[in-house]
């Protein structure tokens, strides 16, 4: 049976692609019948013809990748488009550093483990960039012997 004519026609009227267009596939001989654009409306009314959904695109892959750069990985040579200080300016590699630091400083502070004199001393030797990070700070402090072994 041919039904071109039809697909044609229901797919000007539902303003979709022939291959969008779905017909009943138990009640082909009732759609063989319409013949007129009218005849097709009615068919489209009673269900007997109907367009698919669009086909949307898939995330998965999306998401897959989204991970595993999550997870390090995809980030090589060949993935890089700009120089190491445009992926990770300067001034936030810094703020990423200093401000654990002196959150420390604050909080040995204000247990009473160092002196006001102690943290400006070392708050201004961390803002000339002496320690890499909290653990450094600690050591140092444990080496000139401004904190006991057991507080870091």
């Amino acid at each position: 049976m041919d039904l071109r004519n039809q697909r044609r026609m229901a797919a000007e009227i539902l303003k979709c692609g022939e291959n969008r267009v779905w017909m009943n596939p138990d009640k082909l001989e009732d759609i063989e019948d319409c013949i007129t654009r009218s005849d097709i409306r009615i068919a489209i009314g009673s269900g007997l013809i109907k367009a698919k959904s669009k086909q949307g695109t898939s995330k998965g892959r999306i998401r897959h990748a989204a991970d595993q750069k999550a997870s390090g990985k995809r980030k090589g040579p060949g993935s890089r488009k700009g120089t190491a200080n445009a992926r990770v300016p300067d001034k936030r590699r810094w703020i990423a550093i200093i401000r654990p630091i002196r959150d420390e400083l604050k909080t040995l502070r204000a247990e009473g483990k160092i002196t006001p004199s102690v943290y400006r001393l070392y708050y201004r030797r961390a803002k000339g960039g002496v320690y890499k990070s909290r653990r450094n700070l600690k050591q140092h402090m444990a080496a000139a012997g401004h904190l006991k072994e057991d507080e870091i």
